[in-house]
C-alpha cells in the first residue's frame, strides 16, 4: 500500500501490484512478442531458411520484427495510459509517484531500463526461428535482475521505476458510473447551494469521490471532516452541514453547474 497526497493534503491509497501478477503480465506480453516473432518470420522466410536469404532480408527483418518488438512496451504504455496488453489483462497500471499519469519522459526512462530484460535486439535477426527458444531462456535468466528489485524495494519497484519515479499499482476492474464524476440530478427545480464549487478542478472532484468511497467502505468520517474543513477554507463557504452530506452536495452542485455551463 502506498499513499499519495492530493492538492487538499488528503492522502489517497494505492495498492502496489504483487510480484506474481506482474510476472503473469510479463509472460502475456512475452507470449504476444513470441507469436509475433514466429508469424512474421514465417511470412518472411517460409518453412526453410538459409543464411543468404537472411542476409538479403536483414534490413526488412530489422524493420518489421526487431523495431516493433523493441518498442512494444514503450508504445503500449504511452498509448494505453500506463498499460501493456499484459498489464491490462491483469488489471495493473504504471502511475507516477505523484498519482498522475507518467510523462513521456518517465515512460521513456522505464523503457531504457528494459534493455537487459528483453534480448530481442538486432542480433537475433542473424539466426533462424529455432533460436527463439534460446532467447526465451536468456530472457528468463535476465529476469532475475527485474525480480530482485521488486522484492527488495518498499513499493515493489523495478530499476526502471526507481529511475523514472513511477510505480505499478492495481486498478479496479469493476468500474461503474458511480466511479466517475457524473451524478444525475433528479430534482426538476434543482438549486445549487454552493456555486463556488466550480472553482474546483475535475481532479479535486475526483478526490472528493474517492474520500466518499472510502467512507462507504469503512464508515469512518475523519477524512471527510478534514476534507470538509479544507474545502470550506479554500472556497470561503460557511455551512453547518455534516461532512458527508456536504461533500455529496458539492458533487451534485458541480454536476448541475458544469452541465449548465457546457
Amino acid at each position: 500500500m502506498i499513499k499519495i497526497a492530493t492538492v487538499f493534503n488528503i492522502e489517497l491509497e494505492f495498492v502496489t501490484s504483487d510480484l506474481p501478477r506482474r510476472v503473469v503480465a510479463y509472460l502475456v506480453d512475452l507470449t504476444i512478442l513470441s507469436l509475433y516473432f514466429l508469424t512474421v518470420k514465417s511470412l518472411l522466410y517460409g518453412p526453410t531458411t538459409d543464411l543468404d536469404d537472411i542476409r538479403r532480408k536483414m534490413g526488412l527483418d530489422i524493420l518489421v520484427i526487431s523495431l516493433p518488438m523493441l518498442l512494444y512496451s514503450l508504445i503500449c504504455e504511452v498509448m494505453m495510459h500506463g498499460q501493456s496488453i499484459g498489464k491490462r489483462l491483469l488489471d495493473i497500471r504504471v502511475i507516477s509517484l505523484d498519482g498522475k499519469e507518467p510523462t513521456i519522459g518517465q515512460f521513456l526512462m522505464r523503457w531504457i531500463f528494459r534493455a537487459f530484460e528483453w534480448p530481442f535486439f538486432f542480433g537475433y535477426t542473424f539466426f533462424s526461428v529455432d533460436y527463439l527458444y534460446f532467447y526465451l531462456f536468456i530472457t528468463g535468466f535476465l529476469a532475475t535482475g527485474v525480480v530482485l528489485p521488486i522484492l527488495l524495494t518498499p513499493r515493489n519497484q523495478r530499476l526502471g521505476d526507481l529511475a523514472a519515479g513511477t510505480v505499478v499499482v492495481k486498478t479496479r476492474s469493476n468500474l461503474s458510473v458511480d466511479d466517475t464524476l457524473y451524478r444525475s440530478i433528479e430534482e426538476k427545480n434543482y438549486q445549487a447551494r454552493f456555486p463556488a464549487v466550480l472553482q474546483l478542478s475535475d481532479r479535486d472532484i475526483n478526490t472528493i469521490l474517492r474520500v466518499l468511497k472510502n467512507f462507504e467502505k469503512t464508515g469512518k468520517t475523519a477524512t471527510c471532516d478534514k476534507l470538509k474543513e479544507k474545502i470550506k477554507s479554500v472556497l470561503h463557504i460557511d455551512t453547518d452541514m455534516e461532512a458527508v452530506p456536504f461533500l455529496k452536495a458539492l458533487i451534485s452542485d458541480y454536476n448541475f453547474l458544469a452541465s449548465k455551463k457546457s
